[in-house]
């Protein structure tokens, strides 16, 4: 903690609680006609946000693991609002899956105008999955990256398209090392596994937005607020428990969060404005090791790496 806080200058550390205090801009922009792809759907920030898109009119197209809930989450949300909703399956932690799901989705919707990467996890140990990869960045940073690679062609054929990673204030914990990056040499915190993922995905935003400037496609990431979620909810019991008899009486409703990520999805005032990290609609300066660019293009290229996509972006 003593590291986490030395990377800080006082104006940085004040801007950011400043942030946290201050109420969040809302939009009454409408999106009918365009469409949202949205990870995460089925709880959570992803459902907030799905919510909010559909209550503007916007299309969606959710992708999520469990069929059951996926299927009553499309079902309710085409009810209520009225827009057509459909869904893909993709278990973030089996990037085949993502990577097959990408590609029905690019190549069976009509059009794309918003992606919002908003699935991911938190683990208190160390999991590796089927092909070897530490879970927490696989599902936090891998797997958003293989569909957000595979959709930006189809992203590029809407003019002011959107794309939002939704990250976390958890990625002033760092925890990344280039040479390390499924934790094979190192002691693995559930804090630090959580701050490399998010680190990660950071500075994949930066690279990005460098390589997308002129096509009329933005990306920006946003920290959610603290917010009720489901996250960290395959903890186990002692975890869960402080969770929800300690942590879950600070923290606010989840339906700021999809008000956030409306506002950065439609708001007249973001148009054109990319490569911004947001805290709810502020924008904010990240931690200094999340701005390295030269790390950041270390990380661009092992991303490829482990994903086995080309650099054609």
């Amino acid at each position: 903690m003593l590291k986490y806080l030395k990377e800080y200058r006082i104006e940085d550390m004040r801007a950011m609680l400043m942030n946290n205090r201050m109420p969040h801009h809302r939009s009454s922009a409408s999106l009918r006609g365009k469409t949202a792809v949205i990870s995460g759907a089925t709880s959570g920030v992803g459902l907030a946000g799905a919510t909010e898109m559909a209550r503007h009119g916007c299309g969606l197209v959710l992708v999520a693991r469990n069929e059951a809930k996926v299927r009553q989450v499309a079902a309710t949300l085409a009810e209520q609002f009225g827009v057509p909703v459909r869904h893909y399956l993709a278990d973030f932690a089996d990037l085949e899956e993502v990577r097959r799901a990408a590609e029905r989705i690019a190549g069976e919707v009509d059009r794309i105008d918003l992606l919002i990467n908003s699935a991911g996890m938190h683990s208190t140990r160390r999991i590796h999955t089927a092909a070897g990869f530490e879970l927490v960045f696989c599902v936090n940073h891998l797997a958003p990256f293989i569909l957000t690679h595979r959709l930006i062609p189809r992203l590029k054929e809407r003019a002011g398209s959107r794309i939002i990673q939704v990250s976390s204030q958890g990625h002033r914990f760092n925890g990344l090392d280039p040479g390390d990056l499924n934790w094979n040499r190192r002691i693995y915190t559930g804090l630090r596994g959580y701050g490399a993922s998010k680190t990660a995905q950071l500075l994949t935003v930066w690279e990005l937005a460098d390589r997308l400037r002129g096509t009329g496609v933005s990306i920006n990431a946003m920290h959610p607020g603290e917010v009720r979620s489901n996250i960290g909810g395959n903890n186990g019991r002692l975890y869960n428990w402080y969770k929800s008899r300690i942590l879950w009486k600070s923290l606010k409703d989840v339906t700021l969060s999809g008000e956030s990520l409306h506002y950065l999805a439609a708001d007249p005032a973001l148009e054109g404005v990319t490569g911004t990290y947001f805290n709810r609609t502020h924008p904010e300066k990240p931690a200094p090791h999340a701005l390295d660019r030269e790390v950041g293009r270390m990380i661009w290229e092992e991303t490829l790496h482990m994903t086995g996509l080309p650099d054609e972006l």
